[in-house]
């Protein structure tokens, strides 16, 4: 596989994911409503189809991507790749198939029955008053601004709530993830700032599904005046696998 791509060469293959042979192929059309084939090798196959004369980030073209790799994860293990990835010919495909078919197999093996929720928390502004109540020094800074209010008091006073909305965010974004990493089989955290404190992807069974959802909406019924929790999934398992080609010569 390459890496994302503008521009295609005429033989060149889109690529949605690998999964164990014996799968069905996908019946939703691919990108540029492409059809959407099998090539199997190794005791796996990719699911691949002619990759358009331009590739672009379409929506149309996203959805169609989602819908395929839904389809392989709705059978079984499946190793998805991102939006764009391209191989040049089938020959080089099913040769790489067949140099990592272990490696491949392994990761397989490793989100078998299992899928990816990711888990996002942002800051909730407001609930100043009850900030203050808790922090003495916003209730002394508080206190001198009423008696001596000006510009750049009220500048000072609007930083600290600020500051301490997020640190009451972030603490509760802990919370969070400590009530629900034990339900994980693995986590990976994602990117954050001073607005968005969580995103975190949980690689789960199944079956656990239903209870990881029932802790963050418990987490969310606690938490809710300070941080804002959202659960997308289940996913195909994008953060867990890693299905690009080992370097050349290991």
């Amino acid at each position: 596989m390459t890496v994302p791509a503008t521009t295609t060469a005429v033989d060149a293959l889109y690529v949605y994911g690998i999964a164990p042979a014996g799968v069905r192929a996908p019946r939703h059309p691919g990108v540029d409503g492409a059809p959407v084939r099998l090539l199997t090798g190794s005791g796996l196959c990719a699911a691949v189809s002619d990759a358009p004369a331009r590739l672009r980030p379409r929506r149309r073209d996203l959805l169609a991507h989602q819908a395929v790799l839904d389809e392989l994860a709705a059978q079984g293990p499946l190793l998805p790749m991102r939006f764009a990835v391209l191989s040049p010919d089938p020959d080089a495909l099913l040769a790489q198939l067949r140099s990592d078919a272990v490696r491949l197999t392994r990761q397989l093996d490793g989100v078998r029955g299992c899928v990816e929720l990711n888990v996002k928390g942002a800051v909730v502004p407001g609930c100043f008053a009850d900030l203050v109540r808790r922090d003495e020094k916003l209730r002394e800074l508080a206190r001198r601004t009423r008696r001596r209010p000006d510009y750049e008091a009220n500048v000072r006073l609007g930083e600290a709530l600020a500051r301490g909305v997020r640190r009451e965010a972030r603490r509760a974004a802990r919370d969070v993830l400590a009530h629900l990493t034990p339900l994980a089989l693995r986590t990976v955290h994602g990117p954050t700032d001073d607005e968005h404190v969580l995103s975190t992807s949980f690689l789960l069974r199944s079956a656990d599904e239903g209870r990881f959802r029932q802790v963050v909406a418990a987490r969310a019924r606690d938490c809710g005046d300070r941080l804002a929790l959202s659960v997308t999934g289940p996913l195909p398992c994008y953060s867990f696998v890693d299905p690009r080609p080992a370097p050349a010569g290991r």
